[in-house]
Order: structure tokens, then C-alpha cells, then sequence
């Protein structure tokens, strides 16, 4: 399709509320009655809308709650950007806005009538009338702090709360408390891969290695590269090692007989690490790596690689862990 009269980038004509703000309503424009299109059923908050839609879709919507009208079309790269970034922040909104995607190449009227030459342009309508908008691409934070200013902010998600606090009792090893909040944002969403980890984790530090597995098991395979999966996947893997392990009395034994036996600290770090002390682990495999660097192809630095991404970014082990690393590679 040609881009017709429109551009790329540029300004919104006549300014929000001014020549756009007029009283929509009584212009009857072939946009006022019914018509094809796929309009909103029940509570979709992204539809496409139609020259024929406009009336009912957008400007008598916007009375019960404010609509943006995203005017697009297919030959433009910025509206392809800006697609994702505009959806995922509507669907976050939480029910406080709708988005209404109008395509100018099929229904170039309204947005001619609204002055508007340049694309993307989104146009914000409450009490049915155009209050606000923006032009070109924008950063996911920008169109976010958008809708906020349009329609307030989000209304708190219980089960995003609920894993803020559960995720904090499990790093203070509050186990039975945890699981109980993990397992209540299950039961709101089924398919949350937070929550399913989170579950596992707990299993983890009670020392239920097939309950564990079980729950990891419910992941969906499509979700199993998501960062919470593969970091309770890592910390059971190294749980699975641990147990194979058995008394660690004995690696110990050889450590103090020989320092140097950098097997038995690989070992007992592993040891360490599955009985929860996460610095001795890290101390054990800094003294591989302090002595040999290369020993065992480098397994030391990479077996705190991988402690690090089964405990997470934000465990104090982890940044401990860090600095001691740096500290000895660096020296």
C-alpha cells in the first residue's frame, strides 16, 4: 500500500483539545453508526477500530474509561516498534486504559479530520473527547508514565505482591511461608513460572529433591529459558551433586591431611553449598582458583558461575562471591 499523505515522524497538527478537540459527536462523518470491524467484545482492552466503529468504540468508550488511538500503518517501521512497547504497557495498565489500533491506510478519515500527517500518533480520549497524545516511537518508560498521567496508576496486582513477599521469606529461609504464598499465586495463575520455581526452591531448601523436581517439572517447555526456571533448575542440579556426596567429614579429612587436594575442595564446596552454607562453598573454590587457575579446565571459576546463577543476582552469597572472585583474578 502507498503511504498516501502521511509521514514518518513530525508533529501532531493543531495541538490536543484545540482544532482536535472539537465536538466529534456532532459531526456526522460516516463515523458515527454501525459498522464491520473488529470492535471490543467484553473486556478486551486492545481492538481494532474502524471509520464506522470510531463513534461507539472510542469516543462514547472513553466516557466509562480513556482510550488510546493508535493510528498506524503497515509501511511504517516506528509503528512496529512501537506496537510491543504500547501493548505490553496498556495490558500492565491493568484495566485502566484501552488501546484502539486504527489502520490510515483502510480508514484514512478520522485521522485526516484530526489533522494528524505523521505516523505513529497516538491520541489519548476521555469523556469523549482527545486530551493527549504523542508522536513517533517512544521508550517503553515514557509510554508507561503516559498512561499513568491519563488514567492513574495500575491497581496493585495480588499476585505480583504476593511473590515480592515470598520471594523475600525464601532468602531468609522461611520455607513453609514462602511456599504457602508461591502456592497461592498458582492457584490465581496456574502458568506462572515465578511462582512454580519459587515452589521449588522451597522444596530445595527443606531438602525435598523429588517434590522439587516435580514441581519443576510443571514448567510449560515453552517457558523453560525463562531466568526463575533455569536458576531452579541449576540450584537442583547442584542439589542432586550434593547428595551424592554423602558425610563430608571425609573430604574434610583430606583437605586438612593435604591442602593441595583441590578435588576434595571441589567436592565439599558442592557439599557446602547443598547443606546451605553458600560463603564456605564459595571460600572452597576460591582456594582451587587461587592455587591453580586452570585446574580442571578452569571447573572452579565456572562451578561458581553456575552457584551464582542458581542463587540469584541478589543473594548476598552471590555478590560475596563476586568480590572474591574479582579479588583473586585481579590481584
Amino acid at each position: 500500500m502507498s503511504n498516501g499523505n502521511y509521514s514518518i515522524g513530525g508533529q501532531v497538527g493543531g495541538g490536543f483539545g484545540a482544532s482536535m478537540g472539537g465536538d466529534y459527536g456532532s459531526q456526522g462523518g460516516g463515523f458515527g453508526g454501525d459498522g464491520g470491524g473488529d470492535g471490543p467484545t467484553g473486556g478486551d482492552l486492545i481492538f481494532n477500530v474502524t471509520t464506522q466503529t470510531f463513534m461507539a468504540d472510542v469516543m462514547e468508550a472513553s466516557r466509562q474509561q480513556p482510550v488510546l488511538v493508535d493510528f498506524w500503518a503497515p509501511w511504517c517501521g516506528p509503528c512496529k516498534q512501537l506496537t510491543p512497547i504500547i501493548e505490553a504497557a496498556v495490558k500492565a495498565a491493568g484495566g485502566t486504559v484501552k488501546l484502539a489500533k486504527m489502520n490510515i491506510d483502510d480508514h484514512p478519515e478520522i485521522a485526516g479530520q484530526m489533522g494528524i500527517q505523521s505516523i505513529p500518533a497516538v491520541v489519548a480520549f476521555k469523556d469523549g473527547q482527545p486530551v493527549d497524545g504523542f508522536m513517533g516511537a517512544q521508550q517503553e518508560s515514557q509510554v508507561k508514565e503516559f498512561i499513568e498521567k491519563l488514567a492513574g496508576p495500575a491497581p496493585v496486582n495480588q499476585a505480583d505482591a504476593f511473590l515480592e513477599q515470598a520471594e523475600q521469606l525464601l532468602v531468609e529461609k522461611d520455607f513453609g511461608q514462602a511456599a504457602q504464598l508461591f502456592g497461592a499465586v498458582m492457584q490465581m495463575e496456574p502458568d506462572n513460572v515465578k511462582a512454580i520455581c519459587g515452589l521449588a526452591q522451597c522444596y530445595l531448601g527443606a531438602d525435598e529433591l523429588e517434590r522439587a523436581t516435580q514441581a519443576l517439572d510443571m514448567v510449560p517447555e515453552d517457558k523453560r529459558s525463562e531466568e526463575a526456571y533455569t536458576a531452579a533448575k541449576a540450584a537442583l542440579d547442584l542439589a542432586e551433586q550434593a547428595a551424592s556426596l554423602g558425610d563430608l567429614a571425609g573430604l574434610q579429612e583430606r583437605i586438612a591431611k593435604d591442602p593441595q587436594d583441590l578435588q576434595a575442595r571441589f567436592d565439599l564446596a558442592l557439599g557446602l553449598n547443598g547443606k546451605g552454607d553458600k560463603n564456605g562453598a564459595v571460600d572452597q573454590l576460591i582456594e582451587i582458583v587461587r592455587n591453580d587457575r586452570e585446574w580442571n579446565e578452569d571447573g572452579a571459576r565456572k562451578q561458581l558461575l553456575q552457584f551464582f546463577e542458581a542463587w540469584g543476582f541478589k543473594d548476598p552469597a552471590s555478590a560475596y562471591g563476586r568480590r572474591k572472585l574479582s579479588a583473586v583474578l585481579f590481584a
